[in-house]
């Protein structure tokens, strides 16, 4: 039986998928380029396979792609450096498609819509992205979405919201969680944070993605996954530090402070086009997936956000 490979495995939503196929029963392959980091998040684990590869090698991707079925698509570049999806996607799908893998799924983002134009955004919402990072993962999905037209193999792309959960350091509300959890100091958020969000708990990723993967007629378009539903961010901060027994405190950078500190801090900088996401949210309706799937498992933010602050808290690390 050919394997299911976690390209980019060491993420958050890699280890919820890992967590997903290990409730199974079913041996999966882990692929990343940090042998020390798959080691430590996924060596105890005897379901797990851990592979390395080095996607500028041709004979390396093929490597980590040979004997495999389904190819689950997690990977990350630098946030400057987005130029890189469709490079990587398209070296990734060559090699794939050379060892016959039958099937790749794309865990994607937001970014390919642009500015909305509907609320809540359906599957039919046009891609017309406005920003830099909203055209490259558009680039990234037009590689894969050719692949799937000329038969060389099956492609379909899960969208999620921003995401978070225990121990999720890329999150939006990781700092939030951090100073909560250790009683403490200020919260930095991004902003503005008053208006209508959506966040995924990480830990209902993996079912839904298994569950989208082992469906024949997923394949050939894009599907979204809402998460727990819509809730403000400042809403979220009120509920956390109430669970941890303080007052709010919070340090919210909006667009103009994210300029400002993106002269001395690139990586800020990277924030800015993107700031459109809190201003003017795209919210996105699963029905589509639900009615494919049956039903989907949404843990609610009041189970989520108690679970990821304890997750957070010193003597749970």
């Amino acid at each position: 039986m050919k394997k299911i490979a976690l390209f980019g495995a060491a993420g958050a939503v890699g280890k919820s998928i890992a967590d997903a196929l290990r409730a199974r029963g079913i041996e999966y392959r882990v692929v990343g380029r940090n042998r020390g980091e798959l080691e430590k998040t996924f060596g105890g684990d005897p379901l797990a396979e851990i592979v390395t590869w080095n996607p500028d090698d041709p004979g390396s991707v093929r490597a980590a792609a040979r004997g495999v079925g389904t190819l689950i698509y997690l990977v990350g570049v630098p946030y400057d450096k987005f130029e890189l999806h469709p490079l990587v996607m398209q070296k990734t799908l060559d090699g794939a498609i050379a060892e016959g893998v039958e099937r790749l799924v794309l865990v994607g983002t937001v970014y390919p819509y642009g500015m909305p134009v509907t609320t809540p955004v359906t599957e039919t919402h046009p891609r017309d992205p406005h920003t830099y990072k909203g055209k490259m993962r558009k680039a990234q999905e037009e590689v894969l979405l050719k692949a799937h037209a000329e038969g060389k193999i099956q492609g379909t792309i899960l969208r999620l919201p921003d995401f978070y959960g225990p121990r999720t350091e890329k999150s939006y509300l990781h700092s939030l969680f951090e100073v909560a959890a250790k009683k403490g100091g200020t919260a930095n958020m991004l902003g503005p944070i008053d208006t209508p969000h959506q966040f995924v708990y990480v830990p209902d990723v993996g079912p839904v993605v298994l569950d989208l993967a082992a469906k024949p007629e997923a394949y050939g378009r894009w599907w979204h996954f809402a998460g727990s539903g819509v809730m403000t961010q400042r809403e979220i901060v009120d509920e956390v530090f109430a669970m941890a027994g303080r007052k709010p405190k919070t340090l919210v950078a909006g667009k103009t402070m994210l300029w400002v500190m993106g002269l001395f801090q690139p990586v800020m900088r990277e924030l800015v086009e993107m700031n459109y996401l809190l201003t003017t949210p795209v919210l996105l309706d699963d029905s589509a997936l639900v009615g494919l799937l049956g039903s989907v498992h949404r843990t609610s933010y009041a189970e989520g956000l108690k679970l990821t602050l304890e997750g957070y808290r010193p003597d749970n690390r």
